[in-house]
């Protein structure tokens, strides 16, 4: 297996007049593509995403897996996304409620959250890990209050991640 970290494009747009500390509600509209691979064995990633703070815990946002696995052995492979698994994984409980959902077939696939989130420097993490595969992971940092849209994209296991913060 393979890890890379892939570099990023960010443009933020506005900012607001918010009281120090406080960032107005915000919404995370990601888009995470998961290119289609020709090999031999093709099993979907297992994708994580979660939001870093500078100087804080991770926040996991959505965890991909194999929820119909039979007592629960999908969580069994979990720690293959070893980033996520060490920044916030390990602590939870599976399945959790708003956070877990099925691996996805190849192709691009939009989700919106709304984290509790203050004001200051983020970065939104996606991980993906895939069985007889590899792993990649891309980082978007962002700023609250700021809103606006950041890009990144992967090499292999992740195509175009796309980040859209709106307040």
């Amino acid at each position: 297996m393979q890890f890379r970290v892939t570099g990023l494009t960010a443009t933020a747009l506005g900012a607001g007049l918010f009281a120090p500390g406080l960032a107005a509600a915000q919404t995370l509209d990601v888009s995470v593509t998961i290119p289609r691979l020709t090999v031999a064995e093709y099993h979907r990633p297992y994708v994580a995403m979660w939001v870093e703070k500078e100087g804080g815990p991770a926040q996991t946002l959505s965890v991909w897996y194999d929820v119909d696995l039979k007592n629960n052995e999908g969580t069994k492979w979990l720690r293959d996304v070893r980033q996520w698994w060490r920044a916030s994984g390990r602590t939870m409980r599976f399945p959790a409620a708003g956070v877990t959902g099925a691996t996805k077939a190849p192709g691009t696939h939009k989700v919106s959250f709304k984290p509790k989130l203050g004001t200051g420097n983020y970065t939104l993490v996606v991980e993906a890990a895939r069985e007889v595969g590899g792993r990649e992971l891309v980082r978007i940092p962002f700023s609250l209050p700021k809103g606006g849209t950041a890009r990144a994209a992967g090499k292999s296991e992740l195509g175009a991640v796309t980040l859209t913060v709106k307040r």
